[in-house]
């Protein structure tokens, strides 16, 4: 089956521009946070088992089929929201997302999840303490960054 080239640029364009406006990586999170005023609340929306074996630090947890009845008592409507779940092959993410918007949050939706920010050997907390786990050569070869 051959590509179909007929979408015009500017079609183009413009759905690439909503996908940036709605979603953001792990890389500019970590940045955000390390920055010390990221300008948003990072919500875990994974189970407490989850949250308990890894999380990002400074992230809160908000189970996301609890984010309807809980997120207006708990987060300020004000502040923009960015969601992670487990990974890419999870949509839960997703979900508590989309949750957050119906409520009339400005929110987004953090590409890869907790398994991409500890694949990449970001820092994770735990009921323990914290960690660095060691960065999967696959996703984030130290000796070679994405520039993007």
């Amino acid at each position: 089956m051959a590509t179909d080239w007929t979408t015009r640029p500017a079609d183009a364009a413009a759905h690439f521009a909503r996908k940036l406006a709605v979603e953001t990586d792990v890389s500019d999170v970590h940045a955000a946070l390390e920055s010390g005023a990221p300008g948003f609340v990072l919500l875990d929306s994974r189970s407490r088992e989850a949250w308990d074996a890894g999380h990002v630090p400074g992230a809160v947890h908000l189970l996301g089929r609890e984010v309807p009845e809980r997120a207006p008592a708990e987060l300020d409507r004000s502040v923009p929201v960015v969601t992670y779940c487990w990974g890419p092959g999870c949509n839960g993410a997703t979900r508590a997302a989309l949750a957050l918007a119906q409520l009339g949050y400005r929110v987004r939706e953090m590409l890869g999840g907790f398994e991409y920010w500890a694949r990449e050997g970001l820092p994770v907390a735990t009921a323990d303490g914290g960690h660095r786990p060691a960065v999967d050569p696959l996703t984030a070869v130290s000796s070679v960054r994405c520039g993007c």
